[in-house]
């Protein structure tokens, strides 16, 4: 009798623990094998092409870079591998954003193992993944209304101030951000204006206060 080939799964966590969890949990199943692990998004592109997974588990709050940046980048190099985000932030502030940079499912950390195994074999059949709740949200946002509340102002930023306000709210100064991100401390000021003006908020002190009550540390 012929073997069923079991897929493969490559994951990118810049928690080594939680990485040692998901590679128990999911070799333990007869259809999925994890294929290799990264802690960083250069990690990530160096080993992915070697390893050929079939899917990609993502963090997007790594130590070093940018989960949503890695996403793009592998939606750019890699396009035929799919992407499903697991993360410990509400998929109210990233479900919506991921799936439109490429990922095909978002599981919040905090649900059960059989979800994020059954996100994993959706994902692997070629459908897409999400919360009955956000389901019933993207749905309402295609239809053109919002289901019984308005869309939170954080849903205004753009993918690279979302990525600024994370790390403001993981209490990463400026210097730090700008030297994470490849990007100037001017632009990163600039960012942050912004951010300011999109969320209604006066000065740094109340920004860091948001940015923290968004981002509590994992």
């Amino acid at each position: 009798m012929k073997t069923k080939t079991r897929a493969k799964v490559f994951l990118v966590d810049d928690h080594e623990v939680v990485r040692a969890g998901l590679t128990s949990l999911l070799s333990a199943e007869p259809d999925m094998a994890v294929c290799g692990e990264a802690a960083t998004a250069v990690q990530a592109l160096e080993r992915i092409p070697a390893a050929a997974p079939d899917l990609v588990i993502l963090d997007l709050s790594l130590g070093a870079g940018s989960g949503l940046s890695l996403l793009k980048d592998l939606r750019t190099r890699h396009p035929g591998i799919p992407v499903l985000v697991l993360s410990i932030h509400d998929e109210q502030l990233y479900a919506e954003r991921v799936l439109h940079l490429g990922a095909m499912g978002y599981v919040m950390k905090q649900e059960a193992a059989d979800t994020l195994r059954s996100a994993a074999r959706e994902v692997l059949a070629g459908r897409i993944h999400v919360s009955p709740r956000m389901n019933e949200t993207l749905i309402a946002s295609v239809a053109g209304r919002t289901p019984g509340t308005s869309v939170s102002p954080v849903g205004r930023l753009t993918n690279r101030e979302m990525e600024v306000f994370e790390l403001i709210g993981r209490g990463i100064g400026t210097r730090s951000i700008a030297r994470r991100l490849c990007l100037s401390v001017k632009t990163i000021e600039t960012h942050r204006a912004n951010i300011k003006e999109k969320l209604g908020l006066e000065n740094a002190t109340q920004l860091v206060a948001h940015a923290v009550r968004h981002f509590p540390e994992r």
